[in-house]
């Protein structure tokens, strides 16, 4: 397994840090802070990567994308929006970037009713309530039906798989978080391991597959480890969330790598077991004491000791 952490595109505390604790793959954004070009262009993909090679950090995943909202509804625009896609995916294959981590979501990405959820010892983490939820006033595009969107992605992959596998990028399908449907009227449809099955057979290709996010999934009340040995002997198992969480989809919290629901040890020996050698970096980790809460889910602290968690948890599993 290769050992990851998301960065942001220009050098932080975190590069160094993360070096210094053996993190050598990087999961980027998109560059956005270039000016003159969109950040999905050849040159800024290549400088970005260029920046964590000189950090010594080999950008491994893309983990974000250009404007998809319209692909996502299928409502006008949506050809325009994937030919850039097109492109992006492109511009990864030549500047060697293998990996692009994208999701299916709707009007709005991952969703939380709170950021300040306190957990162990007082840190804050992200939680779910759907409850609070059932009077919320639809979004502008309306109800938005599971069936519309299977067709929407269908159409999407159509046209984005065939350019992937000419520019040997694999897709690596996120699934929906948090995986309850709908929201605000906006249905969710990639909930489950079944789910994402069905999503990678609408085009089958070596370079469609997914991202496995354990914290999504252990949410959905899946098997972790099954899941791990059902899309590796597929080879659809393109980049992994090691992250955990605590209850069921109606109301869960994000929790410590080592407070959540899962086995994280028999995970990560399943990883092992299966051969899996592709990215995975920890995500969604509380925020500490000392800790302004900024960045819900980033801070600095919780991602040093998810990264030590994973190590440790890697060597274990590496001694058999």
């Amino acid at each position: 397994m290769k050992l990851a952490e998301f960065f942001s595109s220009q050098p932080s505390r975190l590069w160094q840090l993360a070096k210094q604790m053996n993190v050598n793959y990087a999961v980027g954004g998109l560059p956005w802070e270039e000016k003159t070009e969109k950040p999905w262009d050849l040159m800024p993909l290549i400088r970005m990567k260029q920046r964590y090679a000189d950090h010594g950090l080999a950008l491994s995943v893309i983990e974000s994308m250009p404007p998809s909202n319209h692909i996502k509804l299928g409502t006008p625009g949506r050809d325009e929006e994937i030919e850039v896609f097109q492109q992006f995916l492109i511009n990864m294959g030549a500047a060697g970037i293998p990996v692009l981590c994208y999701n299916f979501m709707a009007q709005f990405n991952w969703f939380r009713t709170s950021t300040t959820t306190g957990t162990r010892g007082g840190a804050l983490v992200s939680s779910y309530d759907h409850s609070l939820m059932k009077d919320a006033p639809l979004t502008e595009a309306g109800i938005v039906t599971e069936e519309r969107l299977w067709e929407n992605l269908h159409y999407f992959m159509e046209r984005i798989v065939p350019v992937a596998e000419e520019a040997k990028v694999k897709l690596a399908l996120h699934p929906d978080d948090p995986p309850i449907t709908p929201i605000r009227g906006v249905s969710r449809i990639l909930r489950s391991a079944a789910a994402l099955q069905r999503a990678i057979d609408l085009v089958p290709s070596a370079y469609n597959g997914i991202t496995l996010c354990q914290g999504t999934l252990a949410t959905a009340g899946e098997d972790i480890p099954a899941v791990i040995r059902e899309f590796a002997k597929q080879d659809k198992l393109f980049f992994v969330h090691f992250r955990d969480v605590k209850g069921t989809p109606e109301k869960f919290e994000e929790t410590f790598h080592d407070d959540g629901k899962t086995n994280m040890l028999e995970a990560m020996r399943t990883y092992y077991e299966v051969g899996y050698t592709g990215p995975a970096r920890p995500d969604h980790v509380p925020t500490m004491a000392g800790e302004n809460n900024d960045n819900p889910g980033y801070e600095l602290l919780g991602r040093l000791y998810g990264i030590g968690y994973i190590n440790g948890l890697m060597e274990a599993a590496s001694a058999g």
